[in-house]
């Protein structure tokens, strides 16, 4: 037999030949950390889904979003948890309630060191659960929506955020908070845009992390995991809103649409790898299934392969340190 005239294998004999060729790389500035805060906290509470992950008081979120920016992270995304709810996501737009709090404080403890991301949604703050408001047969209102995130995209502004992240899946809603952002003289607001997102399987543990009050589901506005072009639709209607940056969620299981929106646009692109994604992991290694650290490192690298510029994970804090210890 001839022997063969190419051998790629060539490029894989080291370590550091791997290095030297590795098409695509890991690093702190394009992983973006998850936070939860919750109200009347006075020390962190672990959420057992999430092994690793808390919900934080005030004071440990400070503590957090400063870790963070001495880890050279990208940003932190928040999410809260109210004490009260009710109809209208009151505590959303409320100056002092617990989101804009939290804003505000990170925003004090990190100054410009660290892209300030808050997630502008209701369903944290309602006490039915859903993204939006109701109307009088109990089905979200798209349009009294629309107005509910304009105004909080104004009170998340004013509270300090870089970045703003539209995560209900209304049609309009990038359009409706950016002219209320701009309206307001808050044009340097960032809008990261939650495209394409998916009506999901993966999301029970978040329910979890922000004691979601949810009845039903939300397959009436996130897209159903059967289409592919409709992404295209949305993120192309985003950016024409004036979305500065979009999303994929999750990513894992949607590399697919991540990387047709990559090739479709020429703003940023993100990916959230969502809690489902983590929690599987997790377990799998809990039971000695997988490597833990090793199919860490690999979701993220395809997350970034197929597209990604920025990845959400609940790993971001881990991932960099291993970063720079040399280990991813």
């Amino acid at each position: 037999m001839p022997f063969p005239v190419e051998r790629p294998r060539r490029l894989r004999r080291t370590p550091a030949l791997r290095r030297l060729v590795a098409e695509t790389r890991l690093h702190p500035a394009g992983l973006v950390l998850p936070l939860f805060v919750r109200e009347g906290l006075s020390d962190p509470a672990p959420i057992t889904s999430l092994p690793g992950v808390v919900q934080h008081s005030r004071e440990s979120l400070r503590a957090a979003a400063a870790e963070a920016a001495y880890l050279g992270l990208g940003g932190v995304m928040l999410f809260a948890v109210p004490e009260v709810r009710d109809a209208e996501g009151s505590a959303a737009t409320d100056p002092d309630g617990i989101l804009n709090a939290a804003v505000a404080d990170v925003r004090a403890e990190v100054g410009d060191g660290l892209v300030v991301m808050a997630d502008l949604c209701l369903d944290e703050f309602t006490d039915h659960g859903h993204c939006g408001v109701l109307d009088e047969h109990g089905h979200v209102d798209n349009d009294a929506t629309l107005e509910r995130y304009a105004a909080m995209g104004i009170a998340l502004a004013e509270a300090g955020a870089d970045v703003v992240g539209t995560s209900g899946m209304m049609d309009g809603q990038v359009g409706a908070v950016r002219r209320a952002l701009d309206g307001a003289g808050h044009d340097q607001t960032v809008v990261l845009a939650y495209a394409a997102k998916y009506a999901s399987a993966l999301y029970g543990p978040f329910r979890e992390a922000v004691d979601s009050q949810l009845q039903g589901d939300r397959r009436t506005y996130q897209q159903d995991s059967a289409n592919r072009r409709e992404s295209l639709r949305e993120v192309r209607l985003d950016v024409e809103e004036g979305a500065d940056l979009v999303m994929v969620k999750p990513a894992g299981l949607y590399l697919d649409v991540l990387r047709e929106v990559a090739d479709s646009v020429d703003v940023p692109v993100a990916a959230y790898q969502v809690s489902g994604e983590y929690a599987m992991v997790e377990a799998a290694a809990e039971r000695g299934w997988i490597d833990r650290d090793r199919a860490i490192v690999e979701s993220l690298l395809s997350i970034h392969r197929a597209g990604a510029d920025i990845v959400l994970t609940y790993w971001a804090a881990e991932a960099a340190r291993w970063i720079a210890e040399g280990r991813a």
